[in-house]
C-alpha cells in the first residue's frame, strides 16, 4: 500500500519548504539511477546549482521547472491549474437564457413549394 502521508504544508516555514522540495528532487533523481553531474548536463544547469536546488536552497523558478521536466516530473503542474467556476448567480442567469423551445419565426414567410 502506497498511502500518502498528510502534511499542512500550511504550517511550514518557507525554508521547510524549500527543503522538502529539494528531497523531491533528490529522491526522483536517485530513483532515476542518475547522478547529479547527469541531470545537471540533462537539466542545462551546473551540477553546483542542482546541488543548492536538492539542498533546499534558493534557485529560480526556470531551473526547478528544467529539473522536473528532465525527471518527468512535471505533473507537479496540476497544482496549478486554475478550474473557472460559475457562480450560483450566473449559472441561473444562463439557464433562464437557454432555448426552451424553438420559435417560429413570423417576419418570415413559409416558401412555397408547389411544384
Amino acid at each position: 500500500m502506497s498511502e500518502k502521508p498528510f502534511i499542512n504544508w500550511s504550517s511550514m516555514s518557507d525554508n521547510a519548504l524549500m527543503t522538502q522540495i529539494g528531497e523531491f528532487i533528490k529522491q526522483q533523481r536517485l530513483d532515476q539511477n542518475k547522478t547529479q553531474e547527469v541531470l545537471a548536463f540533462e537539466a542545462g544547469i551546473s551540477r553546483s546549482t542542482l546541488s543548492l536546488l536538492e539542498r533546499g536552497e534558493t534557485v529560480t523558478l526556470s531551473t526547478l521547472i528544467q529539473v522536473l521536466r528532465v525527471l518527468d516530473q512535471l505533473q507537479v503542474m496540476d497544482a496549478f491549474v486554475i478550474q473557472k467556476t460559475l457562480s450560483p448567480l450566473a449559472l441561473s442567469k444562463m439557464e433562464k437564457e437557454k432555448r426552451k423551445r424553438a420559435g417560429n419565426n413570423k417576419s418570415k414567410k413559409p416558401e412555397d413549394h408547389s411544384w
